[in-house]
């Protein structure tokens, strides 16, 4: 509570300076990452959206500055627009942005979009020069996204015993990410310990909170996890949580229920896919996919995501919608 306040304090008084027009560089760079921190946290699409307007505003402001192309290329990449990123970068090393940064950045990019090789030498390099926190927390999320879950599970113990600071946000990112990662691999004892610990440190973790539901939901807590995820789908604008509790209340047969937030997270969905196409194409796949029940476009929107991130994950989706594509064809 301390540190969720603390937060909304910090981004606030920066508001308060970009109004009056005395805000600093790092003032500007802080401001848009504080913001698009607490949408992740609490599971805002809404803030994530705040925080790309701020970063545009960064670069009206202090368009000399290279540390705004970095600040608006985080935002693109975070919905997907991978291409606009990697322009802003490119555009950062002509402003003089040291290499350091920008093979960080770099990474992140070809990390999202299937180039491991490549994303996995440059944080190597990285952490060649720099042994700390986020090098190894980036290296073990390259780990992860390469579905080398033991590995990254190794760089991510590896990264939260080198933790210096004393806020509970980048630990508790941390353990959120591999706990997802176990949860991919289908280990849910392991992604439960991981998701727990995050919540420990951050009680009003959402996306943590959502997976755990998952968790409890598959291990025989259905009660609990329709419970937790009627007030997340209810305090957060993320469909994500509609979706699991429409398809966790068909399986306990509360059918009419169930419908509701089918309907809620549909027209959520339809919303998102007009303003962040290439961000929500794998997440509306994977509702239409399930409980959704559209097969077809499913199939559709899983091909647009492989277009645009050609990674295992993305090939296994469309994949699994053909399967049951085929299968409705064969049913009819």
């Amino acid at each position: 509570m301390i540190a969720m306040g603390n937060l909304d304090a910090r981004i606030e008084g920066l508001t308060g300076q970009a109004a009056r027009g005395s805000l600093t560089g790092d003032g500007w760079g802080e401001l848009v990452e504080l913001t698009a921190l607490r949408g992740h946290v609490r599971g805002r699409i809404d803030e994530a959206e705040r925080a790309a307007s701020l970063a545009d505003e960064f670069i009206e402001r202090m368009p000399g500055d290279p540390r705004s192309r970095v600040a608006r290329a985080r935002l693109a990449a975070h919905f997907h627009r991978f291409s606009a990123a990697l322009v802003d970068l490119d555009a950062a090393a002509v402003m003089g942005l040291d290499r350091r940064t920008l093979d960080e950045e770099r990474a992140a990019v070809h990390q999202a979009v299937g180039r491991y090789d490549e994303a996995l030498a440059l944080h190597r390099h990285t952490l060649s020069g720099r042994h700390d926190f986020h090098a190894l927390a980036a290296l073990a999320r390259c780990h992860a996204e390469r579905a080398e879950v033991v590995e990254a599970e190794r760089w991510f113990l590896a990264a939260r015993r080198g933790y210096c600071g004393v806020s509970p946000f980048p630990l508790a990112v941390l353990e959120f990410q591999c706990g997802q990662a176990w949860l991919s691999q289908g280990d849910l004892t392991r992604a439960r310990l991981w998701l727990e610990s995050a919540i420990r440190r951050l009680p009003s973790y959402v996306p943590a909170q959502g997976h755990l539901a998952d968790i409890d939901a598959a291990q025989g807590g259905a009660a609990v996890a329709t419970a937790n995820l009627r007030r997340l789908a209810l305090d957060s604008d993320d469909p994500q949580y509609e979706a699991q509790l429409a398809g966790i209340l068909g399986e306990r047969q509360a059918w009419g229920e169930a419908q509701i937030w089918r309907a809620r997270a549909a027209a959520h969905y339809e919303a998102l896919m007009a303003h962040h196409p290439e961000a929500y194409a794998d997440h509306a796949a994977e509702f239409w996919l399930t409980v959704g029940g559209d097969p077809q476009r499913a199939l559709q929107l899983s091909l647009q995501n492989l277009t645009l991130r050609p990674t295992p994950r993305a090939r296994a989706l469309v994949d699994r919608a053909r399967c049951r594509v085929g299968q409705r064809r064969q049913s009819l």
